[in-house]
């Protein structure tokens, strides 16, 4: 079934775009409210965020929209350039460059190659066996022992993360789930919707009533009232869109509760990697946002765990 004549599809597209038409609104009347100074510099970051999310739903809304090819493209493409922007905040030495060359050109489309002709038996292995043990093989060849462990541990977490964790998430476009033929990209468009906003309502529920931080060197933005909050608005509102999965309200909800906590574990770890690298962003690819790796690491975390979960007890 084509999702652009699904009615639920529409439904959940008109949701998103109504929510987009708000924001941009609102984001206008408070740049016309406010003059210049701290306050005009926050406005102009969220109007940037907004943008940002344009751009990004439509892409989003468009692969989805190809029943398939487009969101194992979209998301092979969203792998390559996380992973890019993570190996080049962890160094690596002239020595390792055959292994990235594999990495990158070889291992990482066959990966979204697997997903796409649905070979999940090899899909979900090939990089935590093969790919695992490969890596230090060839780095071993190129001869340079120096920070052996360090340097090849970075390619495999790299590659583990960016690739491995996010290419999970089209990977449910595969999964066969009773009286539910043909409507798996709603199943997509649920994760991302559902951590999405899980991210979006931690950071206003934090702005507007964060006091106690959660892990300060880690993340100083990361508040228990902006956790609570967000986490448990987003459980609602996934599970008030039961009528768009395979689950019921219950199921929904606590599959809801499940991707929201381990988006939120995954913005953590994330953001420890960026500390302890002395730097604020993986990027700037996204105005507002930093780069891609800022915008999928509550999805890193969360694909994996929802795919796992929703084939074990509801596909056959």
């Amino acid at each position: 079934m084509n999702p652009v004549f699904d009615q639920d599809f529409l439904w959940l597209g008109s949701g998103v775009l109504a929510l987009l038409v708000a924001a941009t609104l609102v984001g206008l009347y408070l740049k016309g409210r406010v003059g210049d100074g701290p306050m005009r510099a926050a406005i102009d970051n969220l109007n940037a965020r907004i943008r940002a999310w344009w751009v990004m739903c439509v892409l989003c809304v468009a692969a989805l929209a190809t029943g398939g090819i487009g969101a194992v493209v979209l998301f092979g493409l969203t792998s390559f350039w996380a992973l890019r922007e993570f190996i080049t905040l962890t160094p690596t030495k002239r020595g390792d460059h055959r292994s990235l060359f594999w990495v990158f050109f070889i291992i990482t489309p066959f990966q979204y190659i697997l997903v796409g002709i649905e070979w999940y038996g090899l899909f979900s292995i090939f990089i935590p066996v093969y790919a695992f043990l490969f890596i230090p093989i060839r780095n071993a060849i190129a001869g340079d022992s120096e920070r052996f462990l360090e340097r090849t541990a970075k390619i495999q977490w790299g590659l583990m993360v960016c690739v491995y964790c996010v290419s999970h998430a089209p990977a449910l476009l595969s999964l066969r789930i009773r009286n539910y033929e043909g409507q798996n990209a709603k199943l997509l468009f649920f994760l991302i919707l559902v951590v999405q906003l899980s991210d979006v309502l931690q950071y206003v529920w934090g702005k507007c009533l964060g006091r106690h931080r959660i892990a300060p060197m880690i993340s100083p933005n990361k508040t228990w009232e902006g956790f609570l909050g967000g986490v448990g608005c987003a459980t609602l509102i996934g599970a008030s869109l039961w009528w768009a999965t395979p689950f019921n309200p219950w199921q929904a909800a606590g599959m809801s509760l499940l991707i929201t906590l381990m988006g939120f574990g995954g913005g953590l770890v994330m953001s420890a990697i960026k500390r302890d690298r002395g730097v604020k962003d993986y990027g700037s690819l996204i105005e507002g946002h930093g780069g891609v790796l800022d915008r999928i690491d509550s999805i890193c975390f969360a694909a994996p765990v929802f795919f796992h979960f929703t084939a074990y007890f509801f596909s056959y």
